[in-house]
C-alpha cells in the first residue's frame, strides 16, 4: 500500500468517524450523569434533516448547524422529561425517540430528497499544520466541524475529571442520593447533560447532511447512532477513548469504500457490514464478563432517582 493510499484512508477515517464522535461524546455526558439514551439514532436523524432544511433555505451552513443543535436538544428534552421527571423506563423512552425520529425525519425531508445543498462546510487551511507532511492531510485538511472535534473531546475530558462541575456530574451518575445530600441538584444536573448530549447528537447528524455527504437521504444516519452507543462502552465512558474509537470505526468504514474503489472481489454488501460487525465484536470483547463490563460504568446508570426513597 502506497503512502498516498494510506494517507487517503486515514483522512477518510477521520471524516467518517466525526459524526460518530459527536454522538458518542454526547452519550458519554448523558450516561455519566446516570441516564441511558438509546434515542441517539433518532436525534441524529432529526438533526440531519433540520440542519439540511435550514442550510438549504438560508444558504448558511452555520445556521443549519445551529438549527440541528437545537433540534437534537429538543429531542433530548423530551427524553429528560420522561426519564428524569416522570421516571419512565429509560430504554423504552430512548427506543420510542429513535422510532419517532426516524419517521419524523423521513416526513420532514421527503420533499428535500435530491435537493442540492448550496453552501456546505468546506475544508479549511490551517497555517503550518495543514502543510505538515502526512499529518497535515490526515488531520488538518478538513472542515471546521472536524477540527472542532479535536478540541471538544479533550475539553469534555477535562470537564469530567478536572473540574468541580465534572465531579458533581459524575457524583450524580454514581450515587445521586449522596450528591443530593451534599447540595447538588440531581434533577437539574441530569436535565442539563441529557440536553447537552442530545445537542451533540444533533451536531453529529448535521455533519452528515451539511459536510460529509451534503444532501438529504432518508435514514442517512444508517445506524451510526447505535454504533455511538456501543462505542461509549468500548471507550469506558471516557471522551478521549471515544475520540480514538470513533476513528477506528471510521477507518473500517473508509477501508470498505477503498476496497470497492480498488475493485477487490468482495461483496459490497459485506463491506458495508464491516463497521457493524466490528461493533458486535467490540461488544463481545468488552462485555465478556461482568467485571470488565462495569469498568467505568456509572453505578446509577439507567436508574431513576426519587428523593422520597433516600
Amino acid at each position: 500500500m502506497s503512502m498516498d493510499v494510506l494517507t487517503m484512508i486515514l483522512a477518510t477515517a477521520v471524516t467518517a468517524g466525526t459524526p460518530i464522535l459527536y454522538a458518542a461524546l454526547g452519550e458519554v455526558l448523558c450516561e455519566r450523569v446516570g441516564v441511558l439514551n438509546l434515542g441517539v439514532e433518532g436525534m441524529m436523524l432529526v438533526g440531519a434533516v433540520t440542519g439540511f432544511m435550514v442550510g438549504v433555505g438560508t444558504a448558511n451552513p452555520w445556521l443549519g448547524l445551529l438549527a440541528a443543535t437545537l433540534a437534537g436538544g429538543a429531542m433530548a428534552l423530551i427524553h429528560a422529561f420522561l426519564t428524569v421527571s416522570l421516571k419512565a423506563n429509560q430504554v423504552v423512552s430512548g427506543l420510542a425517540l429513535t422510532l419517532f425520529g426516524t419517521g419524523f425525519s423521513g416526513y420532514l425531508g421527503k420533499s428535500m430528497i435530491g435537493t442540492p445543498l448550496p453552501n456546505p462546510f468546506k475544508d479549511v487551511h490551517l497555517p503550518v499544520l495543514s502543510d505538515l507532511p502526512f499529518v497535515g492531510p490526515v488531520l488538518f485538511q478538513h472542515d471546521m466541524l472536524v477540527l472542532a472535534s479535536y478540541v471538544l473531546a479533550p475539553a469534555l475530558w477535562f470537564l469530567l475529571f478536572h473540574t468541580r462541575a465534572g465531579l458533581n456530574l459524575r457524583a450524580v451518575g454514581e450515587n445521586p442520593a449522596a450528591a443530593d445530600s451534599l447540595g447538588v441538584n440531581v434533577f437539574l444536573t441530569r436535565y442539563i447533560y441529557v440536553i447537552a448530549g442530545g445537542m451533540l447528537a444533533g451536531i453529529g447528524g448535521a455533519y452528515l447532511s451539511l459536510a460529509y455527504v451534503p444532501t438529504w437521504m432518508e435514514n442517512m444516519v444508517a445506524g451510526r447512532g447505535w454504533i455511538a452507543v456501543a462505542l461509549v462502552i468500548f471507550a469506558t465512558w471516557n471522551p478521549l477513548n471515544a475520540l480514538i474509537g470513533s476513528y477506528i470505526f471510521g477507518g473500517v468504514h473508509a477501508l470498505g469504500f477503498r476496497l470497492q474503489a480498488l475493485e477487490v472481489t468482495v461483496s459490497p454488501y459485506f463491506l458495508k457490514m464491516l463497521p457493524y460487525i466490528l461493533t458486535i465484536v467490540v461488544l463481545i470483547i468488552v462485555t465478556r464478563n461482568n467485571k470488565v463490563r462495569r469498568i467505568g460504568a456509572p453505578q446509577a446508570l439507567g436508574l431513576p432517582y426519587d428523593r422520597e426513597e433516600r
